[in-house]
């Protein structure tokens, strides 16, 4: 009886591993750089003039967040952001705009967004959808990272990347809001 007991410990070891839920797939982290396709179309690059002298340039990422991109194209198109101020500014974290009341208040007239988070890390340059403490508030606000910031990773929903222009992201006056705020003076789409 003994003998058997030992010939049927291995079976029976690998059977309680064979038993063992797999672990669960892990989402792999998208790459920071735009698919091809998403690169090609001229929708995808946001172009802002600001009133610093500076122009950025940020690619849209629709791959990501297609329904934050897509409110942000529909605003654009519309001049939304034209005028408005970077209200809230605070050097080595963000420039946060795109509120038409410039308090930080405010937005469209277009319903808040569900948030779209990704796994994606907020590096210098991330281009992210503003909102309050709730995911699902966001609207027209946005904010542009001065430099990485993992704490906000998978907690806030990143739509872009600036592609040209971060020193004059780096020259936005600084302030919550500031004396002096720097304006959006045109954003549109293309190249």
């Amino acid at each position: 009886m003994f003998s058997k007991a030992l010939v049927a410990l291995p079976f029976l070891a690998f059977a309680l591993v064979a038993a063992k839920p797999a672990p669960a797939p892990v989402a792999p982290t998208p790459s920071i750089a735009a698919p091809a396709d998403v690169a090609a179309d001229p929708a995808n690059r946001l172009t802002l003039e600001l009133s610093n002298g500076g122009t950025v340039v940020i690619q849209l990422r629709p791959d990501l967040a297609p329904h934050h991109v897509e409110r942000i194209q529909t605003l654009v198109r519309r001049g939304f952001y034209d005028g408005l101020t970077f209200h809230r500014v605070i050097p080595g974290f963000m420039a946060q705009g795109g509120d038409p009341k410039g308090t930080g208040q405010g937005g469209s007239e277009l319903p808040d967004l569900k948030a779209e988070f990704t796994t994606l890390p907020f590096l210098r340059g991330t281009v992210a959808a503003a909102r309050t403490d709730q995911p699902d508030t966001a609207n027209s606000q946005f904010f542009i990272m001065f430099v990485p910031n993992v704490s906000l990773d998978n907690h806030y929903t990143i739509f872009g990347r600036v592609i040209s222009g971060m020193d004059a992201v780096d020259k936005i006056a600084p302030g919550e809001p500031p004396a002096e705020p720097t304006k959006i003076v045109k954003a549109y789409l293309g190249k």
